[in-house]
């Protein structure tokens, strides 16, 4: 009989603290696939992602260096949701196909936990039926708001474009079976509640 291996599923809305909690299930001794790593990889300069890219928006969104500039291209598809498809086209099958990868190295060196990390997990409904639950980070919309301008810089209207593009708070509460609210809580604290819940996981 071949060991369990359990898969859970990590998501939450920008600023909520999922990477953090990510960080902390790594620690536990889970493996994390995680989809926005991936997907910087496929964009970075060289990766396979970028001459589709500059296909099909043309080369001024590649900067002299070969890195992709991002803030053009979030422009760009932000406010055409044409462009948008467009660049999910590309872009998603080539994740899809290295978050296979990773799993199935995960399964082959003795794994008994894999984290998978996918912003887009609530929108995407198969992603349901390839975990075996699914763990929110939540944090008020203000929370998301101020963490994020200090963090990335970013002004107010653009915080609120990226977090009008996920789905809302409501609907990612509405998918987990399990939700950490990381509003107010310490490193300390959040670190206890993400190994209480790792321990059901069997890590």
């Amino acid at each position: 009989m071949g060991r369990a291996i359990r898969r859970l599923g990590l998501t939450g809305g920008i600023g909520s603290g999922k990477s953090t909690v990510a960080r902390m299930l790594v620690a536990t001794g889970a493996t994390l696939v995680d989809a926005d790593v991936i997907s910087r990889q496929i964009t970075a300069p060289g990766g396979a992602a970028v001459s589709a890219i500059a296909s099909q928006f043309g080369d001024h969104v590649i900067m002299a260096d070969g890195v992709i500039d991002r803030d053009k291209l979030r422009q760009l598809v932000f406010n055409d949701p044409a462009a948008k498809r467009q660049l999910e086209a590309i872009v998603h099958p080539l994740v899809s196909l290295e978050i296979a990868r990773q799993s199935q190295q995960a399964v082959k060196t003795g794994s008994n936990c894999i984290v998978f990390d996918i912003p887009l997990l609530v929108e995407s409904r198969r992603w349901r039926q390839q975990v075996d639950r699914v763990l929110v980070v939540d944090c008020c919309e203000a929370t998301q708001v101020a963490r994020v301008m200090a963090r990335n810089g970013l002004a107010l209207d653009v915080v609120e474009k990226i977090m009008a593009a996920q789905s809302s708070r409501e609907q990612r509460l509405a998918a987990a079976d399990m939700c950490i609210y990381n509003d107010g809580l310490s490193l300390q604290a959040l670190d206890l509640m993400v190994r209480q819940l790792a321990a059901r996981f069997g890590l």
